[in-house]
């Protein structure tokens, strides 16, 4: 190992221990939540905005339906921006283009090497640009169906078929993707799915009332997953 790549390693280091003190002490004066949770904000175009009282549903339903602690409310957060350190689970969605300069994708990958968790929900028209911009990530991963009994279906909630289907899009099945990187799953993607629409408010897409059960549900399983691993 050369010197230069002792220091980059340090330096590393330094900002992931700066990272968690911050997130510790905002933690305490924030009235003692677990955990705060962000929303990706990336450019090149699409809409990363997209489904703005999706997360906040979310997190009400997990610490009114599965005793989670979440901060009610969430961030949005730059990629390239070291600050993703201080968040266990960030969400990415859109209906369009998305690009990574280099110091994103380094940032990015740091964040998922170090233990964070990426969801991305394809709102529609995101999927042929985000496995593009995941390849500059992990060139050497693909993404890869995740088999029913993975146990991010099984968390508080049972999904033995897989994803739910919220909306029809292109009439295929809901896929759960994941990339694995050493025996770890460190991003989960939601495909011809859309969980983010059936977080959102109830007359926002007109969704039937167990459409929103089930996305809601099946969201609260992946951030068990993110907080807990395989939960017992």
């Amino acid at each position: 190992m050369t010197i230069c790549s002792v220091l980059k390693r340090m330096r590393f280091f330094k900002i992931k221990i700066f990272l968690l003190t911050q997130l510790i002490f905002t933690s305490f004066y924030s009235q003692n939540y677990s955990y705060k949770i962000g929303l990706l904000k990336y450019n090149g175009g699409g809409d990363w905005y997209a489904n703005p009282t999706a997360l906040s549903n979310l997190i009400e339903f997990c610490n009114s339906e599965i005793g989670t602690n979440i901060n009610p409310v969430y961030d949005e957060v730059e990629v390239g921006d070291n600050i993703i350190f201080n968040y266990p689970y960030i969400h990415l969605t859109g209906h369009g283009n998305i690009v990574f300069d280099a110091n994103e994708v380094s940032n990015l990958k740091n964040y998922l090497l170090a233990g964070g968790f990426l969801h991305i929900s394809d709102n529609y028209g995101l999927d042929p640009f985000i496995r593009k911009e995941m390849k500059k990530i992990f060139p050497e991963l693909d993404f890869i169906e995740l088999p029913f009994d993975h146990p991010i279906y099984h968390q508080n909630f049972d999904f033995n078929e897989g994803l739910p289907k919220i909306h029809q899009h292109d009439e295929k099945p809901s896929l759960g993707l994941g990339l694995i990187y050493k025996g770890r799953l460190v991003c989960f993607y939601d495909y011809e799915c859309d969980l983010g629409d059936g977080w959102e408010d109830a007359d926002v897409h007109n969704d039937s009332e167990e459409a929103r059960i089930k996305a809601l549900e099946m969201g609260a399983n992946i951030l068990s997953f993110t907080f807990l691993g395989k939960k017992n």
